[in-house]
């Protein structure tokens, strides 16, 4: 063949059906639907998406819905702004940790309030003071609003303009303490129409949906309740008589970003949609309808053992916010829960600066656009919330479902499912309920700060709180459990592994079991090759533990595991027996006779039975100490 020739050849088109056809011959012979997952938001996840998918969309950002950013050259001309949210026990020590913030890249100045900032008068102009006001800020205020604003009220007089945003979310507040104080809220509108005269160019109104993310929403919520809110703000701004355009100045959303890239990507998506959908109804400009939000990867998914995987959850979280179009971000350090150290947040603020200057994101006009698969997934997603958005509308609005705990049993429910979901590890938590390292001993679980901002008001209505939780802390209670007995008895405890047969034979299911043990903390203990009732007997009597599992393949529990099964249980009648794997259904009845307690394999629930048998060996331990 000639070079010419070479030239004029092509590869062979495909149609969808080819590529069907290819992937159901792997399947052998299950359907390419049979990959279709669905998600927590009830949409059903196909396993392929093609031009047959596409939805029309805006050519280019900063037009149209703003599903694809705020800004027609996205980061290009508008870099989004790290805003890492620094910790501090001083104001010195705030004073010194901003300063090493923004010569390491930080682009706003973003801190915790605490009450310790104003117990003596010019504490916080003293530590801000050094800053160039070109340095937006980036602070969910909550309760402490008017003492900061008033502050830098000051701060400002005879210097360029403070921007950024330092708001507050009073309805969040209120889900999270379980009390509802309309009296506040009256009051802190007052306060933001005070805050525009001194502060024009500061953001004071913060929809913070990272209350519900914590509670264990899932996205459609959280668009739905993020709407809700927001409407709800604009209007009492109107109706305290704000114009339109500057009531939407005010305001910003604050999003927590979870584990599921293209599900959190699209969340951001598909947030703008919508309040582009509820200003236009108010009349606002198109140039007014942009919505600007604050984003911080999630706490929801963060675990306390093994927490350098925390820098891999929190990485990716930051990636999809980054691409789904956000204005700031706090990237959270992976040792938040028992405390941030200087490696962490040096770590959590170069993940930015990485996202930046390396991944080069800032280069990218929308990165995700175009894409059919996000496209269909964000404009489903908007759809759904859309519709939520209503269903609070048609109950009264935020406070109504709030006061009814219509809203908290919504997401509550949510939050069962997604439980469910980890107790028997359908999905997993690395270093939790999966791959879990027993010899690990975890840090412990810093303070957590209460608000307590409403115990001076006259009028509170209590409701059912959203607490802030995280997916791992079943299983690390757990291993609180675990790290008590092993306290009291000065080891792990055990389940001791019978093996049967050749380790061909047993490993997968030995193996198997180790893991699945570790996630509570308790330590396998594995036979040698069991091939005799009497083996497993001397293994038994060399053991201090009563919890036994057999382990083996089907055939072989066919020719062995009822003999020694049925001899051990005679031998030992206190002693509790699992068997790994699960059994035909008519054949299980045999062995329960025979002693066996519990079947464990892959859809059994992990949680429950790890918990079963460690509050019986504390419980046992307990009556011993006793006695």
């Amino acid at each position: 063949m000639s070079l010419d020739n070479l030239r004029d050849q092509s590869f062979p088109l495909k149609k969808l059906d080819d590529w069907k056809r290819k992937a159901e011959e792997t399947l052998k012979g299950k359907s390419i639907e049979s990959l279709t997952s669905s998600t927590y938001e009830n949409i059903d996840l196909k396993p392929l998406y093609s031009q047959l998918d596409e939805i029309n969309v805006p050519n280019y950002p900063g037009s149209s819905d703003f599903r694809r950013g705020v800004y027609p050259l996205g980061y290009v001309t508008n870099g989004w702004r790290s805003a890492q949210r620094i910790s501090y026990k001083t104001a010195g020590e705030l004073k010194a940790k901003l300063h090493q913030a923004v010569e390491k890249g930080q682009t706003a100045l973003s801190f915790e309030v605490s009450k310790n900032l104003f117990e003596t008068n010019g504490t916080l102009n003293d530590v801000l003071g050094d800053f160039s006001a070109t340095i937006p800020f980036a602070i969910n205020s909550r309760g402490l609003s008017s003492a900061i604003l008033a502050e830098l009220a000051e701060l400002q007089e005879g210097k360029d303009k403070i921007t950024g945003y330092i708001g507050s979310d009073p309805i969040s507040m209120f889900a999270e303490e379980g009390l509802l104080v309309e009296e506040y809220l009256h009051g802190w509108i007052e306060e933001i129409i005070l805050a525009n005269e001194k502060l024009p160019n500061v953001r004071t109104v913060l929809i913070d949906t990272t209350t519900y993310q914590n509670g264990g929403a899932n996205a459609v919520q959280e668009l739905g309740i993020a709407a809700a809110t927001g409407a709800f703000y604009l209007q009492q701004l109107l109706d305290s008589g704000m114009k339109l355009k500057e009531a939407l100045s005010k305001m910003i959303f604050q999003f927590s970003i979870g584990s599921n890239f293209f599900m959190e990507l699209a969340k951001l998506r598909a947030a703008r949609i919508l309040w582009d959908k509820i200003t236009k109804v108010y009349g606002a400009e198109v140039e007014d309808r942009g919505m600007q939000i604050a984003a911080e990867t999630s706490s929801f998914t963060k675990t306390l053992y093994d927490p350098h995987v925390n820098i891999l959850r929190a990485g990716n979280e930051a990636f999809a916010a980054v691409v789904g179009g956000v204005q700031y971000l706090h990237v959270t350090t992976f040792d938040d829960i028992s405390g941030s150290s200087s490696l962490s947040e040096r770590i959590a603020l170069n993940t930015q600066n990485i996202l930046r200057e390396e991944a080069h994101l800032k280069n990218v006009v929308d990165p995700a656009g175009g894409s059919w698969y996000i496209e269909a997934l964000t404009t489903e997603l908007a759809e759904k919330a859309w519709q939520y958005f209503q269903q609070i509308e048609a109950n009264g609005g935020m406070l109504e479902v709030l006061k009814s705990g219509w809203l908290q049993g919504e997401i509550e429910n949510v939050h069962t499912k997604r439980k469910q979901d980890v107790f028997s590890r359908k999905r997993s938590i690395v270093a939790t309920n999966v791959y879990a390292n027993l010899i690990e001993a975890a840090a412990p679980v810093k303070e957590k700060i209460t608000g307590g901002y409403f115990e001076n008001a006259f009028s509170k209505i209590e409701i059912k709180s959203i607490p802030n939780r995280r997916l791992s802390e079943p299983f690390e209670e757990l291993r609180n459990i675990s790290e008590r007995i092993e306290g009291i008895i000065g080891s792990k405890p055990e389940v001791g592994l019978i093996c049967l047969g050749e380790l061909k034979q047993y490993k997968p299911r030995m193996d198997f079991m180790k893991g699945f043990l570790a996630a509570g903390g308790l330590k396998a203990v594995e036979s040698e090759s069991i091939t005799s009732l009497e083996k497993a007997k001397q293994f038994i009597l060399n053991q201090n533990t009563k919890y036994y599992c057999l382990c083996s393949s089907n055939d072989q529990y066919e020719v062995l595991g009822h003999e020694v099964l049925t001899g051990l249980n005679q031998e030992f009648s206190d002693t509790i027996f699992f068997l790994a794997g699960s059994p035909e259904k008519e054949q299980q009845p045999k062995w329960l006779n025979e002693g066996i307690k519990q079947f464990i394999h892959l859809k059994s629930n992990c949680y429950e039975t790890l918990s079963a048998i460690l509050i019986e060996m504390e419980a046992a331990l307990d009556e011993y100490t006793k006695a």
